[in-house]
Order: C-alpha cells, then sequence, then structure tokens
C-alpha cells in the first residue's frame, strides 16, 4: 500500500518536499480547491446577468443556486468512491479538472437562461465528487507510512487556506479579468484557467495504483459496491470511529459559520464581518496542522483526539462570557488548534488501517458523510438559536463535544495509542 522507497532519515514536511509526486499532487489540488471557491463566487457574480424566471426573486434565485452547487455532494459522494476504486484515480483527478474547465469555458457561449446556469452548476459540482476521495486516496500510495501525519497536516492546511484565500481573491480577480480579458468570457476564463492548471500540474504524477484502464474488473456494480463498503466499516470499528469523529467535527464547524453570523452582532461587527470568526478558526487549524505535521512524531501514543475535543468544547463554553473582539478571535484560534488535532490525526488512521482496494469507497463514504454534515446544521442551528438564544446553544454544544470526545476516546483509546 505504502511507497517502497529507501525509509526517509527525518520525518516532517522536509521530506515530503522532496516527494515529486506528492508535491504535484499537493500544489494540484491546491489549485483545484481554489478554483472551487472562485467559480462558487463567479455563480453569484453572473447572476446579475440572468433575468428572474416568473414568479421567481432573486434572493431566491441566490437560494436556488446554493442548493443545486450542494446537492450533489449528497447525491454523489459516495458513488464517486465506487468509480474512484475501478478505475485509475490519476484519470479521475486529471478528467474532472478537465471536465469542470471546459464546463465553465461553455458559460459564455450558452443562453443566458437561468435554468442553464443552474444545469450548469450540478453538473460541475457533481464531478467535484469524484475528484475528492480520489485525491484522498492517492495520498498513502505517493507517502511512506510514517510521513502520512505531515502529508495530511499539509492538506488540512492548505485546504484551509484556499477556503479563505479563494473567497477573499475571488471577487478582485473576477473583477480584474472582466475589465483586462473582457466582459464576455473574462472571469469564465479565470476559472477554467485554474481547473485546466490543476490537470495539468497532476498529469505528470506517478504512482502504483491498484487499477489501470486494461484492467477487466471494470464493471460498476454500485449497490453491491456501496454494501461491501458498509459491511468493510462494520468490520472495522477503528476506521468507522475515526470517521464519526470527522463528522462530528465537521458538524461543529458547520453550527459555527451559522453562530458566527450572531456572534458578529453580539461583538459589534456587522452581520457581514462574521467572517473574522471563520478566518480565525481557519488560521487556528492551519498553525494546529502544521504543529503535527513538523512535530507529530513528538506527540506519539498522545490522546490528540480527546485534547482536540476538550479544546473545542472549553471555548464554545467560554465564548458565552467573553466580550473582548479580540479575545474572542484568539478563542477561534484555539478552536482552529483543536479540531486541527482531531482532523489530522484521524484522516491520517483511515488512510493507514484502509487497503488499496477499499481506499475510494471509504473515502466516499467519509465525503458523503461530511457533506450531510455539513449541510444539516446549516438547516437547524438558525432556528435552535432563535428559540433558545446563542448562550444556551453555545453552551449545549459544548457539553455536546465533550461527551463525545470522551466516549471516542475510551472505545478507541487501547488501538488508537499504537497507530497515532
Amino acid at each position: 500500500m505504502f511507497p517502497t522507497e529507501p525509509a526517509a532519515v527525518n520525518k516532517g514536511f522536509g521530506v515530503l518536499l522532496r516527494n515529486r509526486g506528492f508535491m504535484l499532487l499537493w500544489i494540484g489540488q491546491l489549485l483545484s480547491q481554489l478554483a472551487d471557491k472562485v467559480f462558487f463566487v463567479l455563480m453569484i457574480a453572473l447572476l446579475e446577468n440572468y433575468p428572474p424566471p416568473a414568479g421567481l426573486t432573486e434572493n431566491s434565485m441566490y437560494s436556488a443556486l446554493m442548493v443545486v452547487f450542494t446537492v450533489p455532494a449528497i447525491l454523489f459522494g459516495s458513488a464517486g468512491g465506487v468509480f474512484v476504486d475501478r478505475f485509475p484515480k490519476k484519470l479521475i483527478m486529471v478528467g474532472s479538472d478537465v471536465v469542470r474547465g471546459l464546463l465553465t469555458l461553455l458559460i459564455p457561449f450558452l443562453p443566458r437562461e437561468f435554468l442553464i446556469l443552474l444545469i450548469l452548476t450540478f453538473a460541475i459540482s457533481s464531478v467535484t465528487q469524484f475528484f475528492a476521495p480520489a485525491e484522498q486516496a492517492v495520498i498513502p500510495l505517493l507517502v511512506r507510512r510514517e510521513n502520512l501525519m505531515a502529508a495530511n497536516a499539509l492538506f488540512s492546511s492548505t485546504m484551509m487556506g484556499a477556503l479563505i484565500v479563494g473567497f477573499a481573491i475571488g471577487e478582485p480577480s473576477l473583477s480584474w479579468a472582466k475589465h483586462s480579458l473582457g466582459p464576455e468570457y473574462g472571469q469564465e476564463l479565470v476559472v477554467a484557467v485554474l481547473y485546466l492548471s490543476s490537470a495539468g500540474m497532476m498529469q505528470p504524477i506517478n504512482f502504483k495504483d491498484n487499477k489501470t484502464i486494461g484492467d477487466q474488473e471494470v464493471a460498476i456494480h454500485p449497490w453491491a459496491d456501496f454494501k461491501q463498503g458498509l459491511r468493510y466499516l462494520k468490520r472495522n470499528r477503528l476506521v468507522l470511529n475515526a470517521m464519526l469523529q470527522l463528522v462530528t467535527l465537521y458538524c461543529v464547524f458547520a453550527a459555527l459559520v451559522v453562530l458566527a453570523i450572531q456572534l458578529a452582532a453580539e461583538f459589534g461587527l456587522k452581520e457581514k464581518q462574521f467572517g473574522f470568526f471563520l478566518a480565525a478558526a481557519g488560521v487556528g487549524m492551519v498553525i494546529g496542522a502544521a504543529i503535527l505535521g513538523h512535530w507529530g512524531d513528538k506527540f506519539h501514543h498522545k490522546p490528540l483526539p480527546l485534547i482536540g475535543f476538550l479544546m473545542m468544547a472549553v471555548v464554545l463554553g467560554t465564548f458565552t462570557f467573553v466580550h473582548k473582539l479580540s479575545l474572542a478571535l484568539g478563542l477561534c484560534a484555539v478552536l482552529g488548534i483543536g479540531a486541527a488535532l482531531i482532523g489530522v490525526p484521524m484522516q491520517t488512521l483511515i488512510q493507514q488501517q484502509t487497503p488499496p482496494s477499499m481506499l475510494g469507497k471509504v473515502f466516499g463514504f467519509q465525503n458523503h458523510a461530511i457533506n450531510i454534515a455539513l449541510s444539516a446544521p446549516l438547516a437547524i442551528t438558525g432556528p435552535i438559536t432563535d428559540a433558545l438564544g446563542l448562550r444556551t446553544v453555545l453552551v449545549a454544544m459544548s457539553v455536546i463535544v465533550a461527551v463525545i470526545g470522551v466516549w471516542a476516546w475510551q472505545n478507541t483509546r487501547k488501538v488508537l495509542q499504537d497507530v497515532i
């Protein structure tokens, strides 16, 4: 499952920087992540050029676009993993980038009808569901087992960085493209170039895949593969528990997105400035991931997920007693560090414990579960906060996160100490 070249003399980011295949994958996924965020900004910006259909308001158009953008993640998350185990992973990654780039270039040449924009958005978001599990499944094929912690730390850092930077540079870069390259196709060209650059960056990657185009076992049986993945997770309680911890982590962050809007008002900010809290949490995740990536071997046999959950629980409970903005932002950074202590080791654990033939299915399930975990809190946190109040919700979340952290560690501590 893991590369067989001579063992590296050191661990951490240094050895990864000398791994050409991994670096090409890392840069490629960074470009792809940026393209995803800028594409979403592009769809919002293009709405002003599309007349609303009869009976649909402008706000309803925004909502419809967001739903269409997120629904494929729930519908096709597991299906993407099935394809990853049946076809060459590099072909899936490069092909999905090329398809998304070409579909984006089609936008200026199609009629300006809102329904067509929704169909294109749905198609591009659907293709994305095949890229994510393939990318995760390739990491353990390029990186030695002892360097997986550093690799996942680097990916987590850049994923959060792409989230922050992508939305930050989206509007300015699209405005520049509109004025410099032309209003007809300039904005779409920027997004397409990002996708195609990601494909070009990953094309030279070489690794030993468990599938090739000439394999006879290409026939896809979605339901049978789905049940096979479920049976594997039921048998491997360690992987299942790690996945549940990741799902819990993303649930907390999704709820925090909604709560941050009200937190902004509590600290005298405008509601649209809620991004300051998310950015601070992102910075904390980058710091935590960097610490684990560079000094991860120093924390061997430490209960990292338990520490992470307890840190997040303390921060959520403390928010109710804080009134200074600087302290609140600092707490968000601490929450991000706690999240890194959960996310990086658990992702590493799943990669270490999953055989190559199951990588796609497992990461397909994981992405599917995480996408649902991101969607559900977005829908229910607002109404619950309106009914119970911000302080009550934060305290309740603090208790729930602490209980889940302790429960998860009690169930897995004997085996986790040997693998993280």
